[in-house]
This record gives C-alpha cells, sequence and structure tokens, in this order.
C-alpha cells in the first residue's frame, strides 16, 4: 500500500498535487470495491452482514491510505515526540464495524495530552483527502482527558466512544482511552446511561409516529427499527461488556429460539436499508410507498395469494419490528430485575381495588407473572385468562410469563377454541375492562390472538399498499376497538356526540366489538373482503358465544361497513333517492345507529388526521335523514316534500326581506337548488343574485366551521364550462376541493358553491 502511495505521489511537486495524486489513486480503487460489493449483494440480497462489514472495510482501507499519506509522504516525522502520538478511532456504528452503501465514516483523533501542529497538520490532510473522496465524514480532535469530561456532559458522546474501534495510529494510546473509558466512564453510570437512553428512544419514537406499524416507515428510526436494535445493544455492552449480542444468550438474557428472531430481524433491517442506499445513490432510510415496491423487487418477493409483491415483503417488514420490540423488552425486564432500570408504574392500578392474586400467578417488578408454569399449562384456558387478570388488575405482562405463552401456543386447540368458556373469557377482554386495545394488541404480538381465532392470522402484520391507511390491517383493527372503547367512556364526546349518545343508549355492545374485530378480517384474498369478511364471521361469532340476532347482526355489519361511508362521501345525500336506498339497505334504527358507531370507528382508526369536520358533518346529516325516513317511512321522503321543507327555512331565514323579494328570489330556481344547497349558502346566494348584472361576477369567501372547510360562493351569468373552469383556478392556487356544487337558474345565472381546504386539510385563513 505505502509503495503504490510514493508511487504515485512521486514527482508531485507541492503538498497539493501530492493530495490529488492520492486522491486518484484511491478514488479508482473505492469505486471498484463499491462496485463488487453492490454486484455481489444483487446476487445474494439478504446477506446484510457481509454487506455491511465490505463497507466497513471499504472505509476502513480509505482511512488507512490517509493517514499513510498524511504521515509518510505530506508530513514525514521520523522521531516523533511523546506528544505527537496520534490514534485514529472509529466510533458509533462505523467503530462498531456496521457501514449501510452512504453511511457516515465517524472518526476520533486522539492525541495524548494536548493537539500539536504536526498532529493538526496531519488531521487537515486526512480529512481533505476523505472529503475529496466524497466520504461523509464526522471527526473530532480530542485528547483521553477531553474524552472523559465531553462524555460525562454529553450522553450522545458518551455512547459514541461505547463503540470504539482503533483502525489506525498509536495502539498503546487506544488502550489508553479504551481502560479510562471502562474504568472513569462506563463504570458506576449503567443506571444513568440506560435512563437516558430509553428517554431518548420514547422521544424517538413519538417523532416518528408512536406506533410501529405506520405504513411508510424509517427503517432507521422507526418503532422497532434499526436504532432499537442498537439501543438494545448499546445497553448490552455498556451492562454486560459483551463484543457481540450472541453472547447474552449465554449470559442467560436471550433464549437460542429469542436471540435467532433478533438476528433476523437485524439481518433483514440491514438489508433493506443498504438497498435502499443504493436504489436512492445517497443515504436514505425512509421506505416509502415507492421505494417499497423497488426494495420488495430486489429481495426477491413476488406476487401471489392475491397479494402483490410488495404487500408480503411489508407483512415480513413488520414481522420482524415486532420482533425487535420483544428483544428490548426482554433486555429491559432484566436490567430490571437487576435494579438497573426503575419499575414500570401500574397502568392506573393504584386506582384499582387490588384482589389477592389466585394461584398460579404473582407480581414480579410491577408486572404480573407466573409462579407456577406447571400448574398454569395444566389448564389450556389460563393462555386467555391471564390477559384478563391482566387488564383487570391494571398490569402489564412479565417477560417471563410471556415467553411461557409464546412457547406454549401450539395448546389452543380446536377444542379450546369451542369451549364456551373460553369464549366467555375473551368476550370479557372485550368487554369488561374499558381497555381492550392494550390485551388485544400483546396477544397479536405474542400470535396468541391469531392462535385463538385462526381467521386472524392472514392479516397479522399485513400492509395496505394505498395512501390512505396509515396502520397495518390487524393494527388498524385493534385501533378501530380502541377508538370504540374511547367512545363509550365518553372521551371523545365533543369529536363525536351522536356516537357517544348512541353509546350511552345501550347500543348492542357485544355485537359492535365482533363486528369491528372481524370487519377487515377478510383482507388479502381476491374476493372482495366485505362478502368474504361476513361468511368469516359467519362462522366466528356463534363460535364465541353471541346469539342468533347478534350473530346477524355481526355478519350484516361486516358485510356493510363500507356502506355508510360511501354514501356519505361519493353521493348525493340530499337526493332523496340516496336516503331511500340507504334506508332499504339498513332495514331498522338499530342496524342505522351500530352501522354509524361503526363507520366512526373505522374511519378514525384509519390514522391520525383522517377523520375532520366534514366527514363527520356528513355522516350526521346521513344518519339523521335516514332515522327520519325510518321512523316516518320511506313514501314521505319525496322530492317535493323536502323542497317544500327547504322553501319554509328559506323563508324564515329572509324573514327581514319584503315578500316580493323573496318571491322574485324564490321564483328563479329550479326544483334541485333547494335540496341541494344549504340554507345557509341559499341565503348568500341570495345576497349575491339581488340586482346583478349580465356581466358582473361577485363572489364570497367565508368559513365553514361545521364542515372544517372554507366556503367559496360564485353567482355570474351562465355558461358552457363554468365549474370546470372555476374548479381549475382554485385548484391552480392550491385548494383541495373536498365538494362542489353549481345550479343554474331560470334567468341565466350560474350559482356554484365549492367547499376548500388547503394542503394540510384544514380551511384558510381569513387573510
Amino acid at each position: 500500500m505505502l509503495a503504490g502511495l510514493h508511487a504515485a505521489t512521486e514527482g508531485a511537486d507541492d503538498p497539493g498535487a501530492a493530495r490529488r495524486a492520492v486522491v486518484m489513486l484511491l478514488k479508482a480503487a473505492l469505486a471498484n470495491g463499491r462496485d463488487e460489493i453492490a454486484a455481489r449483494f444483487a446476487q445474494h440480497p439478504m446477506r446484510s452482514r457481509s454487506v455491511t462489514r465490505a463497507y466497513t472495510h471499504l472505509a476502513d482501507r480509505a482511512v488507512q491510505c490517509a493517514w499513510l499519506a498524511a504521515t509518510r509522504v505530506l508530513h514525514p516525522n521520523p522521531c516523533p515526540t511523546e506528544g505527537e502520538r496520534l490514534s485514529i478511532i472509529g466510533v458509533g456504528g462505523y467503530g462498531r464495524g456496521a457501514m449501510a452503501p452512504y453511511s457516515d465514516a465517524d472518526l476520533l483523533f486522539l492525541a495524548p495530552t494536548k493537539v500539536t501542529p504536526w498532529v493538526e497538520s496531519v488531521v487537515e490532510s486526512m480529512l481533505y483527502i476523505l472529503w475529496d473522496l466524497k466520504l461523509k465524514v464526522g471527526h473530532a480532535t480530542r485528547t483521553v482527558r477531553e474524552c472523559l469530561t465531553l462524555g460525562r456532559a454529553d450522553m450522545t458522546i458518551r455512547t459514541a466512544l461505547l463503540e470504539h474501534r482503533l483502525i489506525c495510529g498509536d495502539d498503546a494510546l487506544a488502550g489508553t482511552l479504551h481502560e479510562r473509558l471502562r474504568s472513569d466512564l462506563f463504570a458506576n453510570t449503567l443506571s444513568e446511561f440506560v435512563e437516558a437512553k430509553l428517554a431518548e428512544r420514547t422521544a424517538r419514537h413519538a417523532k416518528q409516529g408512536g406506533a410501529r406499524y405506520v405504513l411508510e416507515p424509517n427503517v432507521k428510526e422507526a418503532k422497532g427499527g434499526l436504532r432499537d436494535l442498537q439501543c438494545l445493544y448499546w445497553i448490552a455492552k455498556y451492562r454486560y461488556h459483551v463484543a457481540d449480542a450472541a453472547e447474552l444468550v449465554g449470559r442467560g438474557v436471550f433464549l437460542p429460539e429469542e436471540f435467532r428472531r433478533f438476528e433476523d430481524a437485524h439481518r433483514f433491517l440491514w438489508s433493506v436499508r443498504c438497498h435502499l442506499h443504493l436504489i436512492a445513490d445517497r443515504a436514505a432510510d425512509h421506505l416509502t410507498f415507492d421505494a417499497q415496491v423497488e426494495v420488495a423487487a430486489r429481495m426477491g418477493y413476488s406476487d401471489h395469494a392475491g397479494r402483490r409483491a410488495v404487500e408480503h415483503f411489508m407483512q415480513t417488514y413488520f414481522r420482524h419490528a415486532t420482533h425487535v420490540g420483544e428483544a428490548t423488552r426482554i433486555l429491559l425486564t432484566a436490567l430490571e430485575a437487576e435494579a438497573v432500570k426503575s419499575e414500570p408504574g401500574l397502568l392506573g392500578g393504584f386506582l384499582r381495588r387490588r384482589r389477592r392474586l389466585p394461584k398460579p400467578y404473582a407480581v414480579r417488578q410491577g408486572r404480573l407473572d407466573v409462579d407456577d408454569a406447571g400448574a398454569f399449562l395444566a389448564d389450556k384456558l389460563t393462555l386467555l385468562r391471564i390477559f384478563d387478570e391482566a387488564l383487570g388488575r391494571g398490569l402489564l405482562l412479565h417477560p417471563h410469563a410471556m415467553r411461557l405463552l409464546s412457547a406454549n401456543r401450539h395448546l389452543i386447540d380446536r377444542d379450546m377454541r369451542d369451549d364456551p368458556e373460553a369464549a366467555r373469557i375473551f368476550l370479557s377482554l372485550l368487554l369488561d375492562h374499558g381497555d381492550p386495545d392494550r390485551a388485544l394488541r400483546r396477544m397479536n404480538e405474542l400470535e396468541i390472538l391469531s392462535a385463538y381465532l385462526p381467521e386472524f392470522a392472514p392479516i397479522v402484520a399485513m400492509m395496505q399498499f394505498n395512501l390512505y391507511h396509515r396502520y397495518t390491517v390487524d393494527e388498524h383493527t385493534i385501533q378501530v376497538i380502541a377508538t370504540l372503547a374511547r367512545i363509550e367512556r365518553g372521551e371523545l364526546a365533543d369529536d363525536h356526540p351522536l356516537a357517544t349518545r348512541i353509546m350511552a343508549g345501550g347500543a348492542a355492545r357485544r355485537t359492535l366489538y365482533v363486528a369491528l374485530l372481524l370487519h377487515d378480517i377478510g383482507k388479502g384474498r381476491p374476493e372482495d373482503h366485505s362478502i368474504l369478511g361476513a361468511r368469516i364471521a359467519r362462522d366466528v361469532a356463534p363460535r364465541l358465544g353471541l346469539t342468533r340476532d347478534e350473530c346477524a347482526d355481526v355478519e350484516w355489519l361486516v358485510r356493510h361497513h363500507l356502506l355508510m361511508s360511501d354514501m356519505a362521501q361519493k353521493r348525493d345525500i340530499s337526493d332523496p333517492r340516496t336516503i331511500r336506498g340507504f334506508a332499504r339497505a339498513v332495514g331498522t334504527r338499530a342496524r342505522l345507529d351500530l352501522l354509524t358507531v361503526a363507520t366512526v370507528c373505522d374511519i378514525r382508526g384509519v390514522g391520525p388526521g383522517v377523520w375532520n369536520n366534514w366527514k363527520a358533518q356528513m355522516i350526521r346529516a346521513l344518519h339523521r335523514a335516514t332515522a327520519e325516513a325510518l321512523d316516518t317511512g320511506l313514501e314521505a321522503v319525496t322530492r317535493p316534500n323536502r323542497e317544500a321543507k327547504a322553501v319554509r327555512l328559506f323563508r324564515e331565514a329572509l324573514s327581514d326581506w319584503d315578500a316580493a323579494a323573496v318571491e322574485t328570489e324564490l321564483g328563479r330556481h329550479y326544483g334541485p337548488y333547494w335540496q341541494g344547497v344549504p340554507t345557509a349558502a341559499q341565503v348568500r346566494f341570495a345576497h349575491l343574485l339581488r340586482e346583478i348584472d349580465n356581466g358582473e361576477i361577485r363572489m364570497e369567501l367565508d368559513a365553514d366551521e361545521a364542515r372544517d372547510a372554507t366556503r367559496a360562493l360564485f353567482a355570474c351569468q351562465d355558461h358552457p364550462g363554468i365549474l370546470s373552469r372555476l374548479a381549475g383556478a382554485v385548484a391552480l392556487v392550491g385548494a383541495d376541493v373536498i365538494d362542489a356544487r353549481t345550479y343554474t337558474t331560470k334567468d341565466g345565472f350560474a350559482t356554484t358553491a365549492f367547499w376548500l381546504q388547503d394542503a394540510e386539510g384544514r380551511p384558510y385563513d381569513a387573510d
């Protein structure tokens, strides 16, 4: 290597020319190395460990060559003094030896006591060489004492120093840093480090959306991503002084099967990240919908079983993200057992009456555990009963109990699924404690839910490849049930007054909870998921102990759970034919109420920000009109009746106008206008049309708070294409048209109403 550098720089007449010669030599070698790594990765797209090590080795060689060029060619120093020693140390992910194609190389230039002019010159030349090679280099030049001082004050620096590795330079100096870090910084500060890393992890999760199953995750930063694995490794290394995570099995922290899942997740997530970097040709960790398709293809996924390759790929991704969460939970509980990490507070437990724990349960570290595994497994029903017990006492499950559940879920067989007592326990989880989503989410992660309801297994970690849904199908289902529980507790009365009143009025709770649990269970297959889901519900609902009438209502709700949303958002609910058709489909007021609550929960469970006042107003208006039709009879829902009611309301709103002016306004509109335009907009149009000239265009903008939109009204002379031109004009300024109506008057004017939102789905400010 050194001979090659001397040959490349021979004849160079100044340091700049020598450095350029070194860069030219190294640039070609790096390009060849990157091409070779990428080609081998394409042949073996899941071998991420060899890829990350290869990129690390490539970076090591570049740094070592820069070191040799700086110390032997550019700044030779045959007899360095004691203060002119220098170690080049990799820290952070680079120090750990795990680099994606475009990861940063974080370097610590370590001096013994102070930074001498020679050290400054060497560092400067090395950095220029590395920058000229287009490497992303993070760097710091410090003494051993400075490393210790800054490491005490800054947890980020301390974490980076935890993963230090000598790349080149003075071995003894690097050894001194290693010993001083162990004795002066890492010793006796474990609890502080763990709490800081967990607080950092919580903040990061919140910033990334707070859920593991967001459909466009950041593979590095999101919950269940690589940063969580790294956090686990940092804590393990800080506590157990292990060089490799595999040593945690020998320490008793992980069982072999648990560590295998940890390794599988590590390999898969790193493969995804490396493919993302190569696709983008830069550092990229956000797994967008577009990137998902290409990564899935590179990793060998294909379309089958009625689902796209990308959906199979993302289902695998979310399963691994779940395993990352399990591994983290196991390690943290091990630390709690050693009194390193503080125990969790009880979830409302101090408010609940403490009953004596029955056998075979026990409370350990503030969590519900199993005291006698033999007694626990003697009755298969305890595999469900433990979740009911934990909910009733406001306790989390201890990882030891979770391990026991995971290892023995095969005991949940057909006989247990058909046992009425099992059904009673399961319904108790849904209905009796007020927070069923907590138990369902844990049961789902441990695969107990899919063992008890095999029909649920296909939708576990299943993504829906569209821009509408934010969660996987199973997480969406749990979010929907959580929303229903919050409505029932009265927490969402301001947002959902109608649904809250329906639940408080004695709605069929068992029917609703079971229907929402099953509403998307038919997804992921070629057949319409509502029809297939209804057939599945026909089998599952009786097994859960529901009555014949409840089963019929569950099946109907699953089959028609999208009906009200489609009617409200895609049909003209001012048309009597829409109301009559919907009323016939619903049949009874009880089913209308159930479907209304189910629709609210389903829309809200799609993701944050999906529910808004516009949807609320449409759902309430459809419920109100349909309830009236069911109460008074469908024959009363006619165009003349609705027009007459609209005219009466209009007259009342313009009671301050003289009679002749009101009659003039009433006479200029056709019948559909009175049904299709709200009374408030009719009044504003009346003012706009009053004494309007043929060539005049009048416009009015105001906030429609009930619909979360800006209402834009236009009155002008009618001509062909007026609606499309106006729509194009508002679209050009970035407005989102969420509803539009236009009507022609008998005297040749057009009345056009738009309801607009900005790019973030909000009304425009008054200015």
